[in-house]
């Protein structure tokens, strides 16, 4: 009896735990969509302007070039000078940040 009492308090405790990542993925993803971030045909000069000097610089690739300014939270993805588009970075499973 005893063992089967453990078993569902085991269950629930994971069951609790489970939602409160989900809670907290939906809080930063909601987070996310309200931050502003560089916008579609923004140029290098307005990107920097607003937003200050990015975290890293990747040299252009490909053709046309695509260059890649990395932030804290989001990469920027440019063809030439113009902002092609912005991406939020991953959410580590390990992060417990909300």
């Amino acid at each position: 009896m005893k063992t089967k009492h453990l078993g569902f308090m085991l269950l629930l405790c994971l069951m609790m735990t489970a939602a409160s990542a989900e809670v907290l993925l939906i809080e930063r993803t909601q987070q996310q969509h309200n931050q502003v971030t560089p916008k579609h045909g923004q140029s290098m000069q307005q990107v920097e302007q607003q937003f200050g000097l990015p975290l890293a610089r990747h040299a252009a690739v490909g053709e046309p070039p695509i260059t890649r300014w990395e932030y804290q939270d989001y990469v920027v993805y440019f063809e030439h000078n113009l902002v092609l588009n912005t991406v939020f970075k991953r959410i580590s499973q390990t992060d417990n940040q909300p």
